[in-house]
């Protein structure tokens, strides 16, 4: 019986061993978000300090109507959740969320609509943990927009090439007007994977959704080629990982960028 009792016990260590070696060496696997789910951000820098529910950002809302650009270089968001340290004084002083929600270009963070109250208001933003209905419910808003297999199941780069949205690149008192430049011509990025096609990166597109200045100097060097950096970083959320998987389309098609054929 203590033979037998042994042997369970040893089975029961192997197996957890195995299972902490298993999750240092390949990662936990985490459930995928819901398509309404990808992209949002909580800001909880003093919500929950101030007995406040966090805000969470959605960012699916905001990309119908905004490039990128808009909020990252204009209004000055850091890419990171949490990195602005934004107070309700400053989006009050017409900073951060307050450069747009301020009664004209979005909602105010004081109630002006009928039949909303104060705390309603509040509820729009600071909803984390809540049950709260949004003038824009996703699926709804979303239903005849081009598809794609991951991330928010949107396909975002249609739906503005072919005029489904209409991308706003500047906000009045905010942005800076500026003369457009003309996008560097796309290159191939060369594949370190045996099989695995080169990338081909297209400057147009992330130039008209992000500007120049979202990604260079700070995530790429200026000059092409003097930034080093592999696959591992990437999935660490560095280099091209700074906006895919977060809010851009995920890695689990690898085609979407490696598009060169292999000869």
């Amino acid at each position: 019986m203590r033979f037998k009792a042994l042997i369970v016990l040893l089975v029961v260590a192997i197996t957890l061993l195995a299972s902490i070696a298993l999750a240092t060496n390949f990662g936990t696997k985490k459930r995928m978000p819901r398509p309404q789910e990808f992209g949002n951000v909580i800001i909880n820098n003093y919500s929950e300090k101030n007995n406040i529910a966090p805000v969470v950002f959605k960012h699916w809302i905001h990309r119908t109507k905004y490039t990128c650009r808009v909020c990252h270089v204009d209004v000055g968001f850091a890419m990171e959740a949490g990195g602005s340290d934004i107070k309700e004084e400053d989006n009050k002083n017409g900073l951060y969320c307050g450069s747009c929600h301020n009664g004209k270009e979005a909602f105010a963070a004081t109630a002006r609509e009928k039949l909303v109250t104060e705390v309603q208001n509040c509820d729009r933003c600071h909803s984390y943990g809540k049950e709260v209905k949004n003038q824009k419910d996703f699926n709804e808003y979303l239903k005849d927009f081009p598809q794609a297999r991951f991330g928010n199941r949107i396909d975002w780069m249609k739906a503005e090439a072919t005029g489904r949205i209409k991308l706003k690149d500047l906000v009045e008192g905010i942005s800076m007007k500026r003369q457009a430049i003309a996008a560097p011509k796309d290159f191939d990025i060369k594949s370190t994977i045996l099989g695995m096609p080169d990338i081909i990166f297209s400057h147009k597109i992330h130039a008209e959704i992000n500007g120049c200045e979202l990604c260079h100097p700070e995530v790429f060097g200026a000059k092409k080629g003097v930034t080093k950096y592999s696959m591992q970083d990437i999935f660490a959320g560095k280099y091209c990982g700074s906006c895919h998987a977060k809010v851009a389309f995920p890695f689990y098609d690898c085609q979407l960028c490696h598009l060169k054929e292999v000869y």
